[in-house]
C-alpha cells in the first residue's frame, strides 16, 4: 500500500472525528528537544572542534556495526501507536460522538490541558538472525503480534510499519516516507549542517561529548538536534533528530527520532532503543488544529554473536501467517514487553472492542473503505463498483457507463467472482467481462482462474502487461489532443494458473483465445493479408508463461488479492508467448519474448527516481493486432511509462527496447529562488527513449493506408520537466508536465510540444 493509502486513511479519520479548531492553550510539540544555543559557524570545517570528533566516529563505523561478526542474533520488541491529539471539550460534545463518547474515558491528559486519544496499537516480537560469512544474509522472524484497532488490522499494521522505515543512523541518507534526509552522522554532513561542540554530559555513567547540529539552510530536508559521543572510544551514545519549523512537507507538522546505543559486549556499541514520532495535521501553522501522532518504539535485547545457526533459518520460506497463529496470552506479553504500556495504551484493546460494536462507527469505516477501494460492500458479501470507473468517454462509444460487482467476504478470500457491464451511448453496444478465481493452496499461492471479456480496448497502451481479463482497457479519456478513434473490439476467453514457490517469485501460465477487429474500420484499418486473402479479424490462440519477481516486496493479507505496500523493491517480469495456429481457428504461429524491469530509488538527498526498462521481440511476422506497439499517450493526463508526444500506432516494432526515467527533486533547486520558494513547488525531470525494428514481412502483412514503422534510424526520445506540489496550504495535489519531442520532427501530424496534468497525493 502506498503513501497515498496511508494519507487517505489518516486524514479521512481525522476529518471523521470532527475536524475542528480550538483557540485556547498552545500545544506542546512532539518529541520535545529544546535547542536554545546559538550556532556558531566556522569558515573551515577543520577549524570546528566537532569535526575531529566526528572523524573518529566515522573511522569506527564498522567497529560498531554487526558486520564485524561472523554471525549474530537478537530480539526485537516493536510498539506502534496512533493517537489523535488536541482533543478539547468542543470536540467531545459533538453529535457525531453520540453513543461513542465512552472513547474519551481512555484519553490521556496533556500538559496543555487537552486530551490525546490512542486509537490504534500494534505490538510485535521478532527474532533476527544474521550471517556475514561465508555469505551475507539476514532473517527477521515474526514470533508474536497483538493488535488493537479496526477491521483489517493487519493492513493498517503493515501500513504503519511501512510508514516507519528501518533506519540506520550511520547511513549518509536517512529514509523517511521514501524521502532522503541527510544524516547528521554522515561523512558529508558538514555540507548540510552546522555543528557546535557544547559542554560535556554524562550518559549511563559515561562522559560524553555533546554536539549541537542545525541545517545551514532553512528550506532543505534536514534535521536539528544533538549528538552524544562517548569520550572513551568515540562510540555513539545517543542521537536526536527533530524537523525544523520550516519543514517543507505536506501534512507533516513534526518529525522526531531518538537513537540510543549501549554496549552488549566489550567490543561494540549497538542500538538498544529507537524511538520515532510523526505528527500529521491539516494545518501546520495552527497549533490547536486536530492532528494525528504516530509513534514507534523499538527495543533490542539479547544480542548473541558468533554462534552457529541452522542454515535452514535463512532458506525457509516466510509463510503468510494468520493473526490467530501469532496470538499470545497476557502472561507472555508481560515478559516479552521490554517497553511498558501506559494506562491509555493498555486500555486501547478494551476501547476498540467496544467501539467496533457501535453501528455509527461501522458506517464511518465503511465510508472510508469505499473511498479507499472504490467499492461499496453490501452485507459483507458483495462489492459494487468501482465508483471511479463509472464514467468514461471515447470517440467510438461516446459517453460510457460502467458498473461492476465482485464477491467480497473478507480481505483473505480464497475465491472470488467478479465482473462488469458497460454501455456506450454512441455505438449503443453492451460490453462485459467476468472472471472467477480460486486459491487452492495458501502456502505456495497456487491459484486457478477462468474469465471472458467483450469490450473496446486501446491496444498498445502498455508493452509488458499482465494477462488478466479484468485489467484496464485504457480506452476512455475525457480529454485528448486528437480524440481516440484507434480502438479495437476484443473478445477474449482466458484460463490461467499461477504459483509462488519462492517468496515474491511468481510463475503464471495463461491460455487465451481472442478475436480482434477494428472498432472504427472507416478511420482505422486493421486489415491484413493471410494466404493471399484480405482479413479484418485476427483470431488468436496463445499460451503465455510469465515469471514475476519482486524481491523485498511487502504484503499484508493472505487472500487472492493481497495488499502490496510501498517499498523501494524492484520488479522483474519475463514473459514468453507462443501463438498456436489452427487451435480454435487461430490464424498465426508466433513466438514472443518480453522483459520488464522497474526500480524506484532514493538518490541520496537529491530526491527519488523511477526507472523502467522494457525490451522484447516477436520472432515471426504478425499483423498489427499481435505486434509490439510503442505506447503513446494522446490524452492530456499524465500516464506513466507511455510516450507523451507520440501518436497512437506511430511506432510498431518486431523488436524493441524502451527506457523511462523520472526524477523528483523535492524542491532542491526551486527552494533557492526568492518568492518562488514560498510557493513550495517541486521540480520533476524526465527522459524517455525507444528503439526498435520492423521487418519487411511484418510491414507487408498489414494492408491499409498507413504504413507502419519502428524507431530504427534513430533512437526516439522525449524529455521535459514538471512542476508538482501545486496547491494551497497542505493540499497540493496538482502536477503539470512540459514535454518536448526530441526527433522524428518531420512526420505529419506529430506534436512537438505538449502539456499534461495530473493529480498525485504526496508528502
Amino acid at each position: 500500500m502506498s503513501v497515498k493509502s496511508i494519507l487517505l486513511f489518516v486524514f479521512s479519520l481525522i476529518y471523521t472525528l470532527a475536524f475542528s479548531q480550538g483557540n485556547d492553550e498552545k500545544v506542546k510539540d512532539i518529541g520535545e528537544v529544546v535547542i536554545k544555543a546559538k550556532v556558531k559557524r566556522y569558515k573551515k570545517k577543520k577549524d570546528n572542534p566537532a569535526y575531529s570528533i566526528l572523524q573518529e566516529v566515522w573511522k569506527r563505523k564498522r567497529e560498531n556495526a554487526l558486520e564485524k561478526y561472523k554471525t549474530y542474533s537478537y530480539d526485537e520488541y516493536e510498539k506502534i501507536e496512533f493517537d489523535i491529539n488536541n482533543i478539547d471539550s468542543s470536540l467531545v460534545k459533538k453529535k457525531i460522538f453520540n453513543k461513542m463518547d465512552f472513547i474519551f474515558d481512555y484519553a490521556d491528559s496533556t500538559s496543555n490541558g487537552k486530551l490525546k486519544l490512542p486509537f490504534f496499537l500494534n505490538e510485535a516480537v521478532y527474532k533476527i538472525y544474521g550471517e556475514n560469512q561465508p555469505q551475507k544474509r539476514t532473517k527477521r522472524k515474526l514470533t508474536a503480534q497483538k493488535t488493537a484497532g479496526f477491521q483489517d488490522n493487519e493492513v493498517v499494521a503493515l501500513m504503519a510499519k511501512n510508514l516507519f522505515k528501518d533506519t540506520n543512523i550511520f547511513s549518509n541518507t536517512i529514509n523517511f516516507f521514501n524521502i532522503g534526509f541527510e544524516s547528521p552522522i554522515s561523512s558529508t554532513g558538514f555540507s548540510v549542517y552546522d555543528y557546535n561542540l557544547l559542554e560535556d554530559v554524562t550518559i549511563d555513567g559515561n562522559e560524553c561529548y555533546r554536539i549541537l547540529y542545525e541545517p545551514k539552510r532553512k528550506d532543505v530536508l534536514a534535521f536539528r538536534g544533538y549528538i552524544y559521543i562517548v569520550k572513551d572510544g568515540y562510540n555513539l551514545a545517543k542521537v536526536t533528530l527533530r524537523s525544523p519549523k520550516s519543514l517543507t512537507m505536506n501534512f507533516v507538522k513534526n518529525l522526531y527520532a531518538e537513537f540510543e546505543f549501549s554496549s552488549p559486549d566489550a567490543d561494540s556499541y549497538l542500538p538498544y532503543r529507537i524511538y520515532s514520532e510523526f505528527e500529521f495535521s491539516f494545518s501546520k501553522t495552527n497549533k490547536e488544529a486536530k492532528g494525528l501522532i504516530t509513534k514507534r518504539s523499538i527495543r533490542y535485547t539479547d544480542y548473541q554473536f558468533n554462534k552457529d545457526f541452522d542454515p535452514k533459518i535463512f532458506t525457509e520460506k516466510d509463510e503468510p501467517t494468520a493473526t490467530k497463529d501469532l496470538a499470545r496470552d497476557d502472561e507472555y506479553w508481560k515478559t516479552a514487553r521490554t517497553d511498558s504500556l501506559s494506562k491509555s495504551e493498555a486500555g486501547i484493546y478494551t476501547m476498540l472492542d467496544r467501539l467496533n460494536e457501535v453501528p455509527k462507527f461501522k458506517a464511518i469505516l465503511k465510508a472510508y473503505r469505499t473511498l479507499g477501494t472504490g467499492y461499496y460492500n453490501i452485507n459483507e458479501k458483495i462489492d459494487v463498483g468501482s465508483i471511479y470507473s463509472i464514467f468514461g468517454q471515447n470517440n467510438i462509444e461516446g459517453l460510457r457507463l460502467r458498473l461492476g460487482a465482485r464477491t467480497f467476504f473478507s480481505q483473505n478470500d480464497t475465491w472470488r467472482v467478479e465482473g462488469y457491464g458497460a454501455y456506450g451511448f454512441k455505438d449503443r453496444k453492451f460490453k462485459y467481462s467476468a472472471e472467477a478465481r480460486a486459491m487452492l493452496n495458501k502456502q505456495n499461492r497456487l491459484t486457478i482462474g477462468i474469465g471472458t471479456k467483450r469490450d473496446i480496448l486501446q491496444l498498445g497502451s502498455r508493452l509488458t502487461t499482465g494477462e488478466g481479463i479484468m485489467s484496464s482497457s485504457f480506452a476512455s479519456s475525457l480529454v485528448s489532443r486528437s480524440g481516440n478513434g484507434l480502438l479495437s473490439n476484443v473478445t477474449q476467453t482466458n484460463v490461467f494458473t499461477s504459483i509462488e514457490p519462492v517468496k515474491n517469485l511468481q510463475f503464471r501460465l495463461d491460455g487465451t483465445l481472442q478475436s480482434i477487429t477494428s472498432a472504427n474500420p472507416e478511420q482505422f484499418s486493421m486489415m491484413y493479408l493471410k494466404d493471399g486473402q484480405l482479413r479484418k479479424t485476427v483470431n488468436d490462440a496463445k499460451l503465455t508463461l510469465s515469471i514475476i519477481a519482486k524481491p523485498g516486496a511487502k504484503y499484508s493479507k493472505i487472500g487472492l488479492d493481497r495488499k502490496e505496500h510501498s517499498t523501494l523493491s524492484p520488479t522483474f517480469m519475463l514473459k514468453y508467448t507462443r501463438g498456436i495456429e489452427g487451435l480454435f481457428n487461430a490464424d498465426f504461429n508466433y513466438d514472443k519474448l518480453q522483459f520488464m524491469y522497474y526500480q524506484p530509488m532514493i538518490i541520496s538527498t537529491w530526491g527519488k527516481s523511477y526507472l523502467t526498462v522494457e525490451a522484447g521481440t516477436n520472432f515471426n511476422a504478425v499483423p498489427l493486432a499481435l505486434q509490439n506497439i510503442i505506447p503513446a499517450n494522446e490524452s492530456y493526463v499524465i500516464s506513466r511509462n507511455t510516450f507523451s508526444q507520440l501518436n497512437y500506432y506511430e511506432f510498431v516494432a518486431d523488436s524493441y527496447a524502451t527506457l523511462h526515467y523520472e526524477h523528483h527533486f523535492n524542491g532542491k533547486f526551486l527552494s533557492y529562488i526568492p518568492l518562488i520558494k514560498k510557493l513550495k513547488l517541486r521540480e520533476v525531470g524526465f527522459f524517455r527513449a525507444a528503439t526498435g525494428s520492423l521487418s519487411e514481412a511484418s510491414k507487408n502483412i498489414n494492408i491499409g493506408a498507413k504504413k507502419y514503422s519502428a524507431p530504427t534510424e534513430h533512437i526516439y526520445y522525449e524529455y521535459g520537466f514538471g512542476i508538482e506540489n501545486i496547491g494551497l496550504g497542505n493540499f497540493r495535489f496538482f502536477r503539470i508536465d512540459f514535454n518536448w519531442r526530441g526527433n522524428y520532427l518531420d512526420r505529419p501530424g506529430i506534436s512537438k510540444f505538449g502539456i499534461k496534468a495530473g493529480l498525485q497525493l504526496s508528502l
